[in-house]
């Protein structure tokens, strides 16, 4: 796997789990009991903690890609073993 493959692979990874991890952990206005403020939707998060979540998702994405790497680096699957889907 040269570099730009790498890169690409961990990017998409870093999009997938973002959005695997984005709700997690939400608690909505109308859960809390609170007025939404300006109009704004009862089902929006009152604090999303959007920090912990690209910290999270960073480091989750990283263990992913080191797994990945490994399976090729290593030839634990190589695609000729893969399953043909027709």
């Amino acid at each position: 796997m040269g570099p730009m493959t790498g890169i690409a692979i961990y990017l998409t990874l870093w999009w997938t789990v973002l959005f695997a991890v984005l709700p997690l952990g939400n608690r909505t206005y109308a859960e809390e009991g609170l007025d939404v403020p300006g109009g704004g939707d009862p089902g929006a998060p009152v604090n999303p903690n959007l920090k912990k979540k690209f910290i999270t998702t960073t480091w989750v994405s990283a263990v992913l890609w080191l797994i990945l790497f490994a399976v090729i680096k290593f030839g634990l699957v190589s695609l000729p073993q893969l399953p043909a889907t027709y």
